[in-house]
């Protein structure tokens, strides 16, 4: 059986296309009726695309008595071949095979996302003991073990500072676009990476149980619970088996004509039934692309149809997911707040950290300057930097630099800060030769057609709901932005996925929007994850179901409504189809259809499904959000 399973599976797609283009061939020889050839051709097609679907079915009997819908066509293929009806019997072969090729198209899988999670695990970790500094692999670090970390290098193992300043980008785990200052005592997670200053740690949490390693957990248990949805015809097969097989044999009975029976089986295969979803999806998949969408599943616009909640990562999705400088205030008189944006952009002009680099790139921008000159410069890890320009000794960074340099924090300062704080922002404490001179608040921006793009996923009956790695200033401050009501801050991967399958088991399917590492497992785990292609991860590209490739957020309600209308297409090829076979099989059971007759009346219905589902490739080219017609479920 394995051996019979490997002969079916060689060629793959290549394979099939090769034998449709022949049997397609070899079916038009045999109607023109070419007499150089020893044998009708339509035995080219029984071969060519009958044979794999009758040893598909004998395989699915034998193995799991799984009864499918080429069972019924494996039962018509051979009782025409028994009859000499070998034109029906290659012709009802071509199109199942047609409509299992389109179907493996468009399921087709990408698992390249575990792969890459696995290659973000750290290699090697730096062990400290009796002095010596040692190199070992990380799998081999013990709970309690002192590590050392140094600047570029990704901490291998979960644990809390002992010694150093550093900032740590925690993208990996929370998605949050700027790097955290960390101290003694503060944790820090393996896979996250260390920017700046060298510290040491303590081991608290190794291997399996390590922070990278259970985000591969859950994206793997989450790949593994997502079922593919089953085939219309499939899913109905038995009965259709059942219903087929029943009128075949009384009408054999009554009339005694074994060719009415066989003409019932022809006529019952459920070739539009094959064709219906796949040639539907394959069309919709067509429009998509048109509106800069890559569809990766399959099935991912059937599911993306019964969507009740949508939930947006902020950084990255909702925002530009760079920081942006939105004030800077000065305190009495000393110095004017341009001037003092001025020498800040100066001191942060050589700074490494994302932060710096923002303020330097912003002013630049706002201004058209050039920055300037800064002398000895000093970067203080984890802290600030400090720096003299134009003779004024320019200190920026965090309240702790202040305090440690003995530079006290005046109240309006500290009333300034906090009121930026509270708006999400992150503050950048100055001063000027010692003494507290203002401060710079950055945010990350939200994208220009972000809330437009929300009220219209709203107006279509999508509930929109926050879901963010980062504080709960900055995500309350962007949902107020938005018109989102639903919020949840700080979370890391588990609390998505968890959020995700709380509101699965409450009978509400979910789709996720995301772009970071961190959003991998939601993206895998929702019923329909979309990806951002342009700013997103490469892992949650490959963990998702669709791609946003431009990062246009405003075309996701187009691809809301283009999968339910997707839907009613899909409805529509059904019903015609079923109402045609019908029809059908009242004719065979009079005698006025013979095989031949009959497999093409009953294929009128499937050129009608793939007429249909062509609609879909045109469909509401003009729509964008805000301006498209709501379409509620």
């Amino acid at each position: 059986m394995e051996k019979l399973e490997r002969v079916l599976a060689w060629g793959g797609i290549r394979r099939d296309v090769a034998f449709l283009v022949i049997s397609g061939a070899a079916l038009l020889l045999s109607i023109v009726r070419v007499e150089l050839l020893p044998f009708d051709p339509a035995w080219i097609a029984i071969v060519l695309c009958g044979i794999p679907i009758v040893l598909e079915a004998v395989i699915g009997l034998v193995t799991a008595f799984d009864i499918k819908a080429d069972v019924l066509v494996s039962i018509a293929l051979v009782a025409s071949v028994v009859i000499g009806e070998t034109f029906a019997a290659g012709e009802v072969a071509f199109i199942m095979q047609l409509g299992a090729l389109l179907e493996e198209l468009t399921v087709a899988r990408a698992r390249a996302g575990i792969e890459r999670l696995v290659h973000l695990t750290p290699q090697t970790a730096r062990v400290l003991a009796e002095g010596e500094e040692r190199v070992i692999p990380a799998e081999k670090v013990q709970v309690g073990d002192l590590l050392r970390v140094l600047p570029g290098e990704t901490v291998p193992v979960d644990g809390v500072i002992r010694t150093g300043q550093t900032s740590i980008n925690q993208a990996v785990m929370t998605g949050e676009s700027m790097p955290v200052d960390k101290g003694p005592g503060d944790p820090v997670s393996s896979g996250t990476v260390n920017q700046f200053g060298s510290f040491d740690m303590e081991a608290v949490k190794v291997g399996e149980d390590s922070s990278i390693q259970r985000m591969i957990r859950l994206v793997q248990s989450a790949d593994a619970g997502k079922a593919r949805i089953v085939g219309i015809a499939d899913r109905w097969a038995t009965w259709i088996v059942v219903i087929a097989l029943s009128a075949a044999a009384l009408t054999w009975l009554v009339t005694g004509q074994i060719i009415r029976a066989v003409t019932i089986l022809v006529v019952f295969c459920p070739c539009a039934l094959v064709l219906a979803t796949p040639t539907a999806i394959m069309a919709a998949i067509g429009n998509a692309t048109h509106h800069g969408f890559l569809v990766r599943e399959g099935d991912a616009l059937e599911r993306l149809a019964d969507v009740a909640r949508v939930t947006f990562d902020k950084t990255g999705t909702l925002t530009q997911g760079t920081p942006r400088v939105t004030a800077v205030e000065s305190g009495p008189p000393q110095v004017d707040a341009q001037t003092l944006y001025g020498w800040t952009a100066a001191a942060e002009g050589r700074s490494e950290h994302p932060v710096g680099r923002a303020i330097a790139a912003c002013y630049r921008e706002s201004t058209g300057e050039t920055l300037k000159k800064a002398e000895n410069f000093t970067m203080l890890p984890g802290r600030g930097v400090q720096a003299q320009v134009e003779g004024w000794q320019i200190t920026a960074g965090n309240a702790a630099l202040l305090q440690d340099l003995g530079i006290p924090l005046p109240e309006w300062m500290r009333q300034k800060a906090q009121y930026h704080l509270e708006r999400g922002c992150t503050v950048i404490y100055l001063a000027v030769d010692g003494q507290a001179a203002g401060i710079a608040a950055l945010s990350d921006t939200p994208r220009p057609e972000a809330a437009e793009t929300v009220q219209a996923l709203r107006l279509s009956g999508v509930e929109p709901v926050l879901l963010t790695g980062d504080h709960e200033q900055a995500a309350l401050q962007v949902a107020e932005q938005m018109g989102i009501q639903e919020v949840r801050a700080g979370c890391l991967p588990e609390d998505k996925l968890a959020y995700i399958r709380s509101c699965e088991q409450a009978g509400q399917s979910v789709c996720m929007i995301g772009d970071g590492i961190n959003d991998a497992p939601a993206l895998k785990t929702a019923h329909v994850g979309i990806a951002m292609g342009g700013v997103g991860s490469d892992i949650a590209v490959d963990a998702a179901d669709i791609v946003l490739i431009n990062d246009e957020i405003r075309e996701l309600p187009h691809l809301f409504r283009l999968s339910r209308r997707m839907m009613r297409t899909i409805r529509y090829n059904l019903t015609f189809s079923m109402g045609l076979n019908a029809v059908a099989i009242v004719l065979a059971m009079t005698g006025i259809l013979n095989p031949v007759v009959g497999a093409l009346v009953h294929n009128a219905g499937s050129v009608f499904v793939i007429a249909n589902s062509a609609l879909l490739l045109r469909w509401g080219g003009k729509n964008r959000a805000g301006g498209a017609p709501t379409e509620h479920r």
